[in-house]
């Protein structure tokens, strides 16, 4: 069953028409990958679900739900998190604080947000170590788990990811794959966009491909795969 559908979105930036009327389902339970390259209209799509990235055209539902005239703050109650391209951690607040700033959609409920941080130290241990350290002092990988940390203590439905994987070192790309699929087994769907295609396809269960703003791909992650445009393109292959 569908628990996101995007349906002929078209979002302009000025004059530029960074989507052109693509149409996708993220079905609920899943990782959804979006693959293409830079300015392909990976990130412009999870801000428009977001809300962070207007559109003028088309429509975005969640749950049944329209998010058209949705403010952002609105849609992350409604169970959508983003944890954005380049982290976006705020420098000068602790690890702990962070994470407070991620559940401040869920009010005064105590207990859920102490049950929320549990669970996002258990993935990340090592933010618990640095609790409170200064989030601008940490590493860059250490700051990718505090922005996904951070993006957990919402409690979502749908995580966006934005390039979880940029900058950082191969063993820990993998130890943040091994805890994307994780968050995933829990109950979280996910909707991927990640440089490393074939990561990307070895953790997701669906995909699809953008070029220039035009979706020109979807199938499984085996079919995209095997799919030699997909190999040329964004693996390596010839």
């Amino acid at each position: 069953m569908a628990l996101l559908v995007i349906e002929n979105l078209h979002i302009f930036y000025g004059h530029v028409h960074a989507l052109k009327g693509i149409s996708l389902e993220v079905r609920e339970g899943e990782i959804m990958a979006l693959l293409g390259a830079n300015g392909a209209g990976k990130s412009t799509t999870l801000r428009a679900v977001s809300g962070l990235a207007p559109f003028r055209n088309g429509r975005i539902v969640m749950a049944g739900e329209d998010f058209r005239g949705v403010p952002a703050h609105a849609i992350v109650r409604r169970g959508v998190a983003h944890a954005p391209e380049g982290r976006k951690v705020f420098a000068t607040l602790s690890v702990e604080e962070n994470l407070d700033l991620g559940g401040y959609t869920r009010g005064g409920d105590k207990k859920g947000l102490a049950e929320s941080k549990e669970r996002v130290f258990k993935l990340f241990p090592r933010l618990r170590e640095r609790r409170r350290q200064l989030a601008g002092t940490l590493s860059g990988g250490e700051q990718q788990m505090l922005s996904i940390g951070r993006a957990l203590m919402a409690r979502p439905k749908l995580l966006l990811l934005d390039e979880p994987s940029l900058g950082l070192a191969p063993l820990l790309v993998k130890d943040i794959f091994q805890t994307i699929k994780e968050i995933n087994v829990q109950g979280v769907t996910i909707l991927l966009v990640e440089q490393n295609a074939r990561a990307a396809l070895k953790l997701a269960h669906r995909g699809a491909v953008l070029e220039t703003g035009s979706l020109v791909l979807t199938g499984t992650a085996g079919e995209l795969a095997r799919d030699e445009r997909v190999k040329k393109a964004y693996l390596g292959e010839r």
